[in-house]
């Protein structure tokens, strides 16, 4: 039972943001939730170089099982923040249907801190350092023109979560999964006007093994489960330089868990995070992100708060 309990509640960490995953019994490795949000069908300057600097929060004091219901833990708190790199090269130099090439390198730094009233068998933390490193390679189309603007524009990405990060078996909580991810996504902005736009980025999950599980789960390898995440949004522009709106993301898992081979039930991970945000162009060079999430509808994981502030320059 001691072991199921650290299963259901270092599990439910998972997925909290960038680098950060507990990587054990249906744990799902770090991944886009919320980060990216509005007109993110196509970069905003144009081809060049982009850097993108990332400083998310995250917040929670539910742990649920997988009924949706809150497992009664003695004051659970987790605090995790989040410092994310970003190194983005787009071509001007179409390669397949038009599509232009580009490359993308994210790399994550993490802080950890998790708290209970009373000491106890729970989940501990690995403290801070480098998470998995993501890269991949893209195919950015132009946008397609109106007579008043863009109408749509759109990019497809084969990422890869490389597991590069701080990893310690003997810790349930680790900067790192120790295992190796593909996460490719479609993501698309459609304007409905010049003012009122709406993007979406879907992605589909694909987790290797991992054959060093932390100790709580007494197994020699663990596959997580697939999945599939989505970021979407709604933004109307009330000045020229800023757009508000509401953003929101979704991701659940699709398939089992397997530990040592076999498939183990009960441990499919979901959530869903709504909330307001804006942007605002502080150039035609540079632009500001903050979102927000309020969490909803989890199941085998933490229910909290998510704060994202994202700034992207373009040289």
């Amino acid at each position: 039972m001691i072991k199921r309990i650290l299963s259901i509640l270092s599990g439910s960490i998972c997925c909290i943001l960038p680098g950060v995953n507990t990587a054990h019994a249906y744990d799902l490795p770090p991944v886009n939730l919320g980060l990216t949000s509005f007109l993110d069908g196509g970069p905003p300057a144009g081809p060049g170089f982009y850097f993108t600097g990332y400083l998310q929060y995250y917040h929670a004091d539910k742990f649920m099982d997988k009924d949706g219901n809150q497992i009664p833990f003695p004051n659970p708190r987790l605090d995790a923040w989040a410092a994310v790199s970003q190194f983005i090269y787009q071509s001007d130099q179409p390669v397949l249907l038009d599509g232009k090439w580009g490359m993308n390198l994210i790399v994550p730094v993490v802080h950890l801190d998790v708290d209970y009233r009373d000491p106890g068998p729970f989940p501990q933390d690995n403290d801070g350092g480098l998470g998995d490193i993501t890269i991949g390679p893209f195919l950015q189309w132009d946008p397609i023109m109106g007579a008043e603007g863009p109408i749509f524009m759109h990019r497809i990405e084969l990422q890869f979560l490389l597991p590069t990060g701080k990893y310690d078996n003997n810790h349930e909580l680790n900067p790192g999964s120790n295992f190796f991810s593909f996460d490719p996504y479609w993501a698309a902005t459609v304007f409905f006007t010049p003012k009122l736009t709406s993007s979406i980025r879907l992605h589909y999950l694909w987790n290797g093994e991992n054959h060093n599980p932390p100790r709580s789960t007494d197994a020699d390898e663990i596959q997580a489960g697939q999945a599939i995440h989505a970021n979407f949004t709604l933004a109307y522009q009330v000045l020229p330089q800023l757009r508000v709106g509401l953003n929101g993301y979704y991701l659940r898992q699709i398939t089992d868990t397997e530990i040592d081979g076999n498939e183990v039930g009960g441990r499919r991970e979901r959530v869903l995070g709504l909330g307001p945000g804006m942007l605002y162009h502080i150039s035609k060079d540079d632009h500001l992100f903050f979102n927000t999430y309020f969490e909803s509808q989890a199941e085998n994981r933490t229910q909290g708060k998510r704060f994202v502030l994202r700034y992207v320059h373009h040289f």
